[in-house]
């Protein structure tokens, strides 16, 4: 395949999964950096770390209008980022230090591969996980609320530089279950402006390690925009739940595939 499709197509790819994000809110990593490794072969590190640099520019755009539309919980995200920031930077040296990404692309295919499947379960199972958590967790104090928030973030922080993946559904869920007097538009801005930090440090360790390819960013991101805002206009008339049982076959067929 020449240069100029293969830019074709990371660009049609990074379309078709803003799309879909912009469809149900999820799936932008939990697809492109799978894709990225199935579909085109590239090395699962630098899919990581260029899918992280490519979440971080469209999420900060996704932050700017819910923070215009005042559906930014800031002190939310300061709790999630005091967990994941410091998370971040801790499993961005341990990779260094142990040669975590280029020199073992299984142990990252078979971290993503679980990932994806826990993901998959949170997307189809949303309510339920709600649910249950939330009965143990109707009675607990704010200071308790406010580790647990912190401990979430961490979670998240070496998931996602890890993987590129968990963010968005699962970081979701446990935002429901944390503060469920909140509305779902603040959990969701409070979620992406979240991200916003932690892409990007994630982003930027990948870049330190060597994990970025810039030009393979730039195609992702001339299909991924104009992909989300189409899917966000759309999104009103499209059935949600039947993308998201969609979605979540998909990551789990691309998890076990990954694992296996």
């Amino acid at each position: 395949m020449s240069t100029l499709s293969l830019s074709f197509a990371h660009t049609l790819s990074g379309f078709f999964v803003g799309l879909l994000v912009g469809f149900t809110g999820v799936g932008g990593g939990s697809l492109m950096t799978p894709l990225l490794i199935l579909l085109f072969g590239i090395h699962p590190a630098t899919a990581v770390g260029s899918d992280l640099l490519y979440a971080a520019t469209t999420k900060a755009v996704g932050t700017g209008v819910h923070g215009f539309r005042g559906s930014v919980d800031w002190r939310i995200v300061g709790r999630l980022a005091a967990g994941s920031v410091p998370m971040t930077i801790l499993t961005i040296l341990f990779c260094s230090a142990f040669g975590l990404t280029h020199h073992n692309s299984r142990f990252l295919n078979e971290a993503l591969g679980f990932v994806l499947v826990v993901t998959a379960c949170f997307v189809i199972f949303q309510a339920q996980v709600t649910r249950v958590f939330s009965r143990g967790l109707e009675a607990i104090g704010e200071r308790q609320r406010i580790w647990l928030t912190v401990l979430i973030g961490a979670i998240l922080g070496v998931m996602v530089t890890l993987t590129s993946v968990g963010a968005g559904a699962i970081g979701v869920t446990a935002l429901i279950v944390l503060y469920p007097k909140l509305p779902p538009t603040r959990i969701v801005g409070s979620d992406i402006a979240h991200a916003v930090p932690l892409t990007l440090l994630a982003g930027t360790g990948h870049w330190w390690l060597g994990d970025v390819n810039f030009d393979l960013v730039g195609n992702l991101l001339l299909g991924s925009i104009p992909g989300v805002i189409l899917g966000s206009l759309w999104s009103t008339r499209m059935p949600d739940r039947a993308l998201r049982v969609a979605l979540a076959a998909v990551l789990l067929v691309v998890g076990v595939r990954l694992v296996s």
